[in-house]
């Protein structure tokens, strides 16, 4: 199975809210709209059995009723030598939950622990290459970005093909979030 992940797909107008940032780095390799997502766990190169227990061990996590979040502010990976351009996303327990309910299925399968602190975010750009000044710049002058609040009711678990990078993804399954209580 190939490179396996976690995330939430953005909805299509916020993602064309984003793609229109696009440009103003010498260097950047922008990422493809279609390929915007936030990560929930990185899994890695699993075995097929590993990639099945996997796919079938997220249905647990379903359960969990479907909530709101949203995207405000712009920010950097690599302080001193910038290698990925992103946008933040607001602050969510909810969304802190879901994460670690993916970690722990992780965890029980016997993956490592991720080793990163979970930073929300949705990749917009990678930048090895790319002129620091440039970049400093760019976050200034969208750094007050804020998207619409959107609904997460629903994860995907992606494959990534082998790149450099920003896609292409494959969805291979589509894990329905409970519907919030009215």
């Amino acid at each position: 199975m190939p490179r396996l992940f976690t995330g939430v797909e953005l909805p299509p107008d916020v993602g064309q809210d984003l793609a229109i940032m696009k440009g103003g780095i010498e260097g950047a390799r922008w990422i493809d709209p279609d390929n915007y997502h936030l990560t929930l766990r990185f899994v890695g190169d699993i075995p097929d059995r590993a990639a099945d227990e996997l796919t079938g061990e997220l249905q647990r996590v379903v359960a969990m009723p479907a909530f709101t979040i949203g995207l405000s502010g712009i920010g950097v990976f690599g302080t001193r030598k910038p290698h990925s351009l992103y946008v933040k996303v607001e602050e969510s327990p909810d969304l802190r939950r879901l994460q670690a309910m993916h970690e722990r299925v992780c965890q029980s399968l016997g993956m490592p622990p991720e080793q990163r602190k979970f930073t929300p975010h949705v990749t917009i750009a990678r930048l090895r290459g790319a002129i620091p000044r440039q970049v400093q710049s760019y976050v200034s002058a969208h750094n007050l970005y804020r998207s619409r609040a959107f609904d997460v009711s629903q994860f995907v678990l992606f494959s990534a093909r082998s790149s450099r990078g920003g896609g292409p993804y494959v969805r291979e399954e589509v894990y329905p979030l409970a519907r919030a209580a009215i």
